[in-house]
């Protein structure tokens, strides 16, 4: 290349090569080349925040104030500060949902990591923080647990010749750099998945409260980095609370009231929202559509100010959901006037209205009394502190931490080779008789790939996805291993006939294996699409069924899903030789399907939710919210805690192509619980129901477990272990519950020792028809795989005693 203007042309080029793009952001506010703004006190970063925020709140007007309290943040010029966009999303990967975030010239796409249902499976909390920020350290922790195996070993050269393994918060700072992005993004979704039916369950972490809440705090640890206060990109915990139903039977979420009980509300629905406030620190909480026992959740003070903000000291902002506002006054007919919404939002503890509701309408509650320019001030400080915090009133973004991030750090093989790992870790096998799988290199190598979701693309990503670098989808990623004959069967995943069944069924005959990709996708199971049922949409278990009887070689049942589905009919059948869940396993996920398949992968992936049978939900209403099974109405409780029916697949099941047994090695029999001293053992704190957990000395308590892995089989292999705890007897107790997990490689026919701690007042207490949490005292059953250990918890005033 020549260079016309010499000297200084080329030392542009190589200033542009270094940031990775041309087209930079400018300043935010505070642009040093503005004379005017730049010695404004909010400009200095020198200054503690509170007083910068405190100056810049002095120089607005009250019209400039209710302009910034929506999403589409209006600029303010005189102060050289530019309009933002608060909405953007990164749910699995930079999202091209809400209008933050656009895609095109040196952003033509992003990293699409596996939905979060897929992700959550594989029970890594390591992998969960690696997705969002996956610093080096993070990575080489994600690595070295698979050290053993050939890939990985390749894998972990690959990531060590990168200084920082880039993944989602790298991509989204990227984009922000290049003027393509913002720097709020309302991700994660920790919504409890509490009905089988509810559309948006893939974009969870699951049913259970404990897994919920750690996916929620590692992953929020993971976009927002770990430079103290300062952030790198600010997450959202969504959507509180007790929001899991978007549109079934008539009732839609701006209609629903979801009625729930102190008990459920403190024990499942609130628990993954603290993690993610108290041990994620989250910057921000989305309130959601629905009421709450009769009062909309971003219109309720002891939900917002007294709970998110009081007890659980939330250092951020709250958010509505968008148009929640709106919602509540227009379609819930909450309050009488516009401007009473308004004011009951904000003094509820509402600081950004995701939506125009108040900028049209906060003004006017202001000079009607309704409300004070102090709540408008309250509510902006903390959304100006999230924004100084990111460093947006730090001038010139070149010159910051991740100022160099550009479109080189996006879409990276690094980052590449990461969403395929994690398709890999959470792809779950339910079925293998024989075994069957894996497949054979020698003995399978023309294969039928065969169903409606065989060869799909888009699907992969879910729902809250992005533009993806690019696919390999499972036809292709098979037809790396072997010969493929690839045949639809069903048109879409309706499988409205059987017009193509013929040249499927012919397919199998003619293959030494057959693998059918079925499931469901987006037109089934969505954002304000909650199913009906659980069975296979339309014809397709019957094209299963045939398919499987034709085939010459065995047959595996592939399911892409984010919901359980009943597939009773291939467990049971013996034609059909193995199921492998993959959920929607991201833009890798076929060459990951193809991998656990041909064994090249060993899969270790857990369901994180319970697969019922058609005939649970057939009369049970997705509208009624108690978690407790009632004999009484005949009603039979919901998730693995409290559900003790038949199941398809339970919770935590999983399969692997070797064979691990756990030996507990080491674990107290007795713990005390000491009191803080202002409490004994004979008042009401301990009688009857247990210790208060404000009661005892939460600090350091905890039960340590040692627990050898072996593996008896003759393959390497991950194991995913989960302890359960069986609190003692009460009909306010859980029947069961997830109290620790955790991964370990083994090599074949080998043994691992696994140390875990269980935090006492966390993981072993429950919550009383009060909503009191309490520590049972009595005898709690460990659970570990077929491995049973009782520990009993004593109530003392001299310590914590342990034998």
């Amino acid at each position: 290349m020549a260079f016309a203007n010499g000297t200084a042309t080329f030392v542009l080029f190589c200033l542009l090569l270094l940031c990775g793009f041309g087209g930079a952001r400018d300043p935010f506010a505070c642009d040093p080349n503005n004379a005017t703004t730049a010695n404004f006190p909010f400009c200095k970063v020198s200054m503690p925040v509170s007083d910068r925020v405190k100056d810049l709140l002095g120089r607005l007007t009250l019209q400039e104030k209710i302009r910034l309290l929506v999403n589409n943040a209006a600029a303010v010029p005189r102060l050289g500060i530019k309009g933002y966009e608060w909405w953007s999303e990164a749910l699995h990967g930079v999202s091209n949902v809400g209008p933050g975030t656009k895609f095109g010239g040196a952003f033509p796409g992003a990293t699409s990591f596996p939905q979060v249902i897929t992700t959550a499976a594989s029970f890594n909390a390591t992998l969960w923080e690696a997705i969002g920020r996956t610093k080096h350290q993070a990575t080489c922790i994600v690595i070295k647990q698979f050290d053993n195996r050939r890939r990985i070993k390749n894998l972990k050269v690959k990531f060590g010749t990168y200084l920082v393994a880039q993944v989602v918060s790298d991509e989204a700072r990227a984009m922000y750099n290049g003027g393509a992005g913002g720097l709020t993004y309302w991700s994660p979704n920790v919504n409890i998945f509490r009905d089988p039916r509810w559309g948006r369950g893939q974009e969870t972490p699951g049913e259970d409260p404990v897994l919920a809440g750690t996916y929620a705090a590692s992953y929020v640890k993971g976009l927002q980095g770990n430079d103290g206060d300062r952030l790198k990109v600010a997450a959202c915990c969504k959507h509180f609370t007790a929001y899991d139903l978007d549109n079934w039977n008539g009732v839609d979420r701006f209609h629903f009231n979801a009625k729930v009980s102190k008990q459920d509300i403190k024990d499942t629905f609130n628990v993954p929202f603290k993690m993610c406030v108290k041990e994620g620190h989250v910057a921000s909480v989305m309130c959601s559509y629905n009421q709450v026992n009769g009062v909309p959740t971003c219109a309720d003070p002891n939900l917002l100010r007294k709970t998110v903000r009081g007890q659980w000291k939330l250092n951020g902002y709250i958010v509505s959901d968008c148009d929640s506002v709106g919602v509540y006054y227009n379609t819930q007919h909450y309050t009488s006037t516009p401007e009473e919404a308004a004011a009951d939002a904000i003094k509820a503890g509402l600081d950004l209205d995701c939506g125009p509701f108040l900028a049209q309408h906060s003004e006017d509650a202001v000079k009607s009394g309704l409300l004070k320019e102090a709540d408008v001030n309250s509510a902006l400080a903390n959304t100006l502190t999230v924004q100084m915090r990111l460093g947006m009133y730090d001038g010139e973004p070149s010159a910051q931490p991740f100022g160099n991030l550009g479109p080189k750090d996006v879409c990276t093989p690094s980052h590449q080779e990461l969403a395929l790992e994690a398709a890999r870790q959470g792809i779950v096998l339910l079925k293998n008789r024989g075994p069957s799988l894996p497949l054979s290199h020698r003995r399978h190598r023309t294969v039928a790939v065969i169903g409606p979701n065989s060869n799909v693309t888009v699907t992969m990503i879910g729902n809250y996805a992005g533009v993806a670098c690019g696919y390999t989808s499972p036809l292709q990623g098979i037809g790396n291993y072997a010969k493929t004959i690839h045949q639809m069967g069903c048109a879409d995943v309706a499988c409205a006939d059987d017009k193509l069944f013929g040249a499927a069924i012919e397919a199998a005959r003619q293959a030494d294996a057959t693998v059918l990709v079925m499931g469901l996708d987006q037109s089934i199971e969505a954002e304000f699409k909650d199913r009906t049922g659980l069975f296979l949409p339309g014809r397709q278990q019957d094209l299963v069924s045939k398919v499987s009887m034709a085939s010459k070689g065995p047959t595996v049942l592939v399911l892409m899903s984010g919901g359980a589905i009943d597939v009773s009919f291939a467990k049971n059948d013996p034609r059909i030789a193995a199921i492998v869940w993959a959920g929607y396993p991201g833009q890798a996920g076929g060459a990951a399907i193809a991998d656990v398949l041909y064994g090249t992968t060993n899969p270790e992936g857990k369901l994180p939710m319970t697969w019922y049978p058609q005939d649970y939900v057939s009369n049970l209403p997705m509208t009624d919210m108690a978690m407790r099974s009632s004999p009484k109405r005949n009603y039979p409780g919901r998730t693995y805690r409290f559900y003790e029916g038949p199941v398809v697949y339970p919770f935590g099941y999983g399969l692997s192509y070797t064979n691990f047994v756990e030996i507990i090695a080491g674990a107290p029999k007795v713990v005390a619980v000491p009191l803080d001293g202002r409490h004994h053992s004979g008042n009401t704190t301990v009688s009857g129901k247990g210790i208060k957990v404000n009661h005892a000395k939460c600090n350091k308590l905890s039960v340590g477990l040692q627990v050898d892995v072996k593996n008896t089989g003759s393959k390497d292999g991950t194991h995913t272990m989960l302890v359960f705890s069986t609190p003692p007897a009460g009909s306010w107790a859980p029947r069961k519950q997830l109290v620790a997990f955790t991964k370990v490689h083994v090599p074949a026919r080998s043994q691992q020792r696994v140390g875990l701690n269980i935090h006492v007042c966390k993981f072993l207490s429950v919550v009383d028809r009060s909503g009191i949490r309490r520590i049972p005292i009595g005898v709690h059953d460990l659970h570990v795989g077929n491995v049973r250990h009782s520990v009993s918890l004593q109530a003392s005033t001299l310590g914590v005693i342990k034998s």
